[in-house]
């Protein structure tokens, strides 16, 4: 992915950074390919936040004129999040069990590929490769044009857990309580690690820093593991499971059942602070605008926003249902979910609503923005963008 980029590339790479020199957060100064930076390649994203930087075109002033580009239905069931990368949409379904690849512009199919087991996982691309897990207990590398399988490794354990690609390795969790780290291109096993009683489950891991970040679902622990060895660095035991997907920004954001925000130390993975809920919370945050967002299922159902660095509540938003997706964040809009089976945008400083849709089912997978379009949906995605984009 670290390719060289073109002069026209690293100009737009200028501008963005300009152009969102405002946040709180150092920007990335990746030199890779400008679709790349722009893209929604994996279930954080390519920063580990779930939010993306580079976006121009939706603003807190166009987003309510958002309106349906097209969907692409399945079937009545759960979709996995989708990544877009390189003008096609990746997403994988409960219903049939396969991984569709569809084209970012129009809906249509490009190709499907087959499982064999239930796709809760979230893919990520790179490199020409799509990279996803099955509940057969498979991860498989497709080829990103036409789905054919390049290789596969399977284990005793479910895959839910959405890889993580990083520098040439692919990282993600199973059902059987590991954590393995294997060759992006060939598939070759380089480490895994095994949690203290197996208990692994939804929770997919982040790299960032030289480390792998992820949590445990019945032993209700967070890991903090070396990226190249699989060893353990440090391990934090908060008060109940983590489903989520850790979020890195210089500090660990971790979200749990229980009903509790944390926010640890990326290096020694000591507690910095915590924010409880007044619901569960099985979704992962998302940090942007020196603010971490996060949405709560039951009994309160609310869209939180807490302050990166201490922790105290800026504003919170109720939307009628639990909230079991994860936000995207770009240029000062938050995008979520409800189970309630709307979508909203909703402005970033202050929670107020700037645009809904129904969508008529709840919503479970998480959104993504890219170039001027929101993506998500159930059972399926859906695209929506303003008039003339």
């Amino acid at each position: 992915m670290r390719t060289k980029a073109t002069l026209l590339s690293a100009a737009a790479v200028v501008l963005a950074l300009f152009a969102f020199g405002q946040a709180q957060e150092p920007e990335p100064t990746s030199r890779r390919p400008q679709h790349i930076l722009t893209g929604w390649n994996q279930f954080y994203r390519g920063e580990m936040t779930r939010y993306n930087p580079y976006e121009k075109f939706l603003t807190v002033n166009n987003v309510r004129k958002l309106r349906l580009k097209w969907k692409t239905i399945i079937g009545d069931n759960q979709s996995s999040s989708p990544a877009v990368f390189d003008g096609v949409v990746y997403f994988g379904s409960v219903d049939d069990t396969n991984v569709y690849a569809v084209d970012a512009h129009t809906g249509l199919v490009k190709w499907t590929f087959t499982t064999g087991g239930l796709v809760f996982s979230s893919p990520a691309a790179a490199n020409g490769v799509v990279y996803i897990g099955s509940s057969n207990g498979t991860l498989y590398a497709l080829n990103a044009k036409d789905g054919s399988p390049l290789w596969t490794y399977s284990n005793n354990g479910y895959v839910e857990s959405s890889p993580a690609v990083q520098d040439g390795v692919v990282y993600f969790g199973a059902g059987n309580g590991n954590v393995y780290a294997l060759d992006a291109r060939t598939g070759r096993s380089l480490w895994k690690f095994k949690t203290n009683d197996g208990g692994f489950s939804a929770s997919s891991p982040s790299v960032a820093n030289g480390m792998v970040y992820v949590g445990a679902d019945g032993e209700a622990t967070v890991y903090g593991l070396n990226a190249k060895t699989g060893e353990r660095v440090w391990s934090y035991a908060p008060f109940s499971p983590v489903l989520g997907t850790p979020v890195v920004n210089g500090v660990v954001y971790v979200s749990t059942r229980g009903g509790a925000i944390y926010a640890l130390d990326a290096f020694t993975g000591t507690e910095l602070w915590i924010y409880p809920t007044a619901g569960q919370v099985e979704s992962s945050p998302a940090v942007a605008f020196g603010t971490v967002y996060v949405g709560t299922v039951y009994p309160d159902e609310t869209l939180y926003a807490l302050d990166a660095k201490t922790g105290v509540k800026l504003w919170n938003y109720k939307p009628g249902g639990p909230i079991f997706t994860s936000p995207a964040l770009a240029n000062g809009i938050v995008f979520a979910g409800s189970d309630a089976g709307r979508f909203y945008a909703l402005d970033a400083s202050t929670g107020a609503k700037l645009w809904s849709y129904n969508i008529g089912g709840p919503m479970g997978p998480s959104p993504a923005v890219v170039n001027g379009v929101l993506y998500g949906g159930y059972g399926g995605v859906y695209a929506f963008g303003l008039k003339h984009h």
